[in-house]
């Protein structure tokens, strides 16, 4: 299965230092390297904004080849998330003035496409516009990265 991965569920990465957790670090790079991770170019350039711890920068770097762009089929889905409109409150106004990237849709429809899960932090939360509301109304698999790790079934 894949598994495309939110700027959240990226983001707490900072917290795995490779010294530390040897073993986690192990078992993530074989999922990358197999093309189990993936994510999109909006949570490149989010992270790109917000990691400051260099382990995670240069793991950024290193694996920029699982931030994908957008595909045609994942554009159409798109249109299928903002077709229902409690769903456009998950663009926040600050960022259509401002530019600013925005994931969370991209995410969900690169997972839709491929059939895969969404990895995020983010929490279910009732007549919410968030990435889990959002997934179960479009029967997308949802997890956080606890659930990606028990999916795994990796024991560290």
């Amino acid at each position: 299965m894949v598994y495309v991965f939110d700027t959240s569920s990226l983001s707490i990465l900072k917290d795995y230092y490779r010294g530390k957790f040897r073993t986690f670090w192990t078992y993530f790079d074989d999922a990358v390297a197999r093309g189990e991770v993936l994510s999109v170019r909006e949570v490149y350039i989010e992270l790109d904004g917000q990691v400051d711890r260099p382990h995670i920068q240069e793991w950024i770097k290193t694996n920029k080849g699982i931030f994908l762009t957008p595909s045609a089929e994942e554009t159409r889905f798109l249109q299928e998330i903002f077709a229902v409109p409690h769903f456009q409150y998950l663009m926040k106004p600050k960022s259509i003035l401002t530019s600013a990237p925005f994931a969370d849709p991209f995410v969900i429809a690169l997972a839709k496409v491929r059939q895969g899960c969404v990895v995020t932090e983010e929490k279910l939360k009732k007549n919410a516009a968030r990435i889990p509301n959002i997934c179960k109304h479009f029967d997308v698999e949802c997890t956080n990265l606890e659930g990606f790790i028990e999916q795994q079934n990796w024991e560290f």
